[in-house]
């Protein structure tokens, strides 16, 4: 597969969605797990593996754009 080459503005735009992805959906997305926990009965609760899903879609964008 061919890479395509970056713009500096693409770059940037690249930096800044990982930035905010590490500092600010990350933290958010492990509260929201936390917070369901609390709530009990995993199996069935759909906030957890709602905050679980959306945690591995995060982690899965940070692996992309810290491996281009």
């Amino acid at each position: 597969m061919s890479q395509t080459p970056l713009t500096k503005e693409g770059a940037e735009r690249l930096r800044s969605e990982l930035d905010r992805l590490k500092k600010k959906d990350r933290p958010a997305v492990i509260e929201a797990i936390a917070e369901a926990r609390a709530h009990g009965d995993l199996k069935e609760n759909a906030e957890y593996h709602a905050a679980r899903e959306q945690q591995g879609f995060i982690e899965g964008r940070i692996q992309a754009l810290e491996s281009t």
